[in-house]
C-alpha cells in the first residue's frame, strides 16, 4: 500500500510539471543573448565590407569568366607558385584532360593588354 501512495504521488507531482513548461515560453538565458548581441555587432561591422566585396565580384566578373574559359576546370591545375622573378606558376596536374582551346582572338575582340587585372 505504501509503495503504492508513494508511486502515486511521483505520478501526480511529475505530471504538471511538463504541462507548466509548455504554457509559457522560455526565456533565451545568458549564453543565448550574448552569442545574439556578438552576431548582431558583427554583422552591423562586416556588412558594408560585405556590400563592397559583392561590388568588386561584379566588376571582376568578365575577367573571371574569361580567366574560366581559358583554364576550364581550376581541378586540374595544381597551386600556384610564385617564381623568384615574381611571375605566378600554374601547372596543369599530371594525366588531366586536354585543356579547352583558346579562344580566337580578333583584334576588334583583343582586351586592352595581354594580362588579367584582377
Amino acid at each position: 500500500m505504501r509503495r503504492l501512495s508513494i508511486a502515486a504521488l511521483t505520478l501526480a507531482l511529475a505530471a504538471p510539471l511538463p504541462l507548466a513548461a509548455q504554457d509559457r515560453p522560455e526565456e533565451p538565458g545568458l549564453m543565448e543573448r550574448g552569442v545574439e548581441m556578438f552576431l548582431r555587432g558583427l554583422m552591423e561591422e562586416v556588412g558594408p565590407e560585405i556590400g563592397e566585396m559583392r561590388d568588386t565580384l561584379e566588376q571582376m566578373k568578365p575577367e573571371l569568366q574569361r580567366l574560366v574559359e581559358l583554364m576550364g576546370d581550376v581541378q586540374h591545375y595544381d597551386m600556384p607558385e610564385r617564381l623568384p622573378n615574381g611571375d605566378i606558376l600554374i601547372r596543369r596536374k599530371p594525366g588531366a584532360p586536354k585543356p579547352p582551346d583558346l579562344p580566337k582572338v580578333t583584334p576588334d575582340k583583343t582586351p586592352e593588354g595581354d594580362a588579367i587585372d584582377l
